[in-house]
């Protein structure tokens, strides 16, 4: 299945751990305050995926979406991991709000729903899309900066 939006070919999750080990496989990959938005609809896999990437990065804690408490800090070997879930947030006063450019400048920042406040994020960050296929496998597309 191609995807005008990523250049690149998707690679195909069949279980939830390989969704995990893609995710580990892209946060070999990471570095201080990158970014990485993370698309697709709801029970695509973000957090999933999210788990891999933590794992891959040293974060010991047990991850968890933050759909309601909008951002979750983990601690990795890198420094600090921030997962932020913007599916609730409705404007972009509210990324200043929560104080998102501190995040910005002093740790990793996952976010999931990121696409909807594209324009509050660096222009260079990393794009990851998530589609779920009929026979329960997921189609990963990873885009660089």
């Amino acid at each position: 299945m191609a995807n005008p939006n990523f250049p690149i070919e998707a690679q195909s999750c069949a279980t939830e751990a390989a969704t995990e080990a893609a995710g580990k496989i892209l946060a070999g990959r990471l570095g201080p305050r990158d970014v990485v938005v993370l698309g697709g609809p709801l029970g695509a896999g973000k957090t999933r995926f999210v788990k891999g990437l933590a794992a891959g990065l040293g974060c010991g804690e047990t991850v968890a979406s933050p759909t309601y408490a909008i951002v979750n800090e983990y601690f990795g070997t890198q420094g600090s991991v921030y997962h932020f879930d913007f599916y609730r947030l409705e404007s972009p006063e509210e990324l200043r709000v929560i104080g998102l450019g501190d995040y910005l400048e002093t740790g990793i920042c996952l976010i999931e729903w990121g696409e909807k406040f594209l324009d509050a994020l660096p222009v260079a960050h990393w794009r990851v899309q998530l589609e779920p296929q009929f026979d329960g496998s997921r189609k990963i597309w990873i885009q660089a900066p």
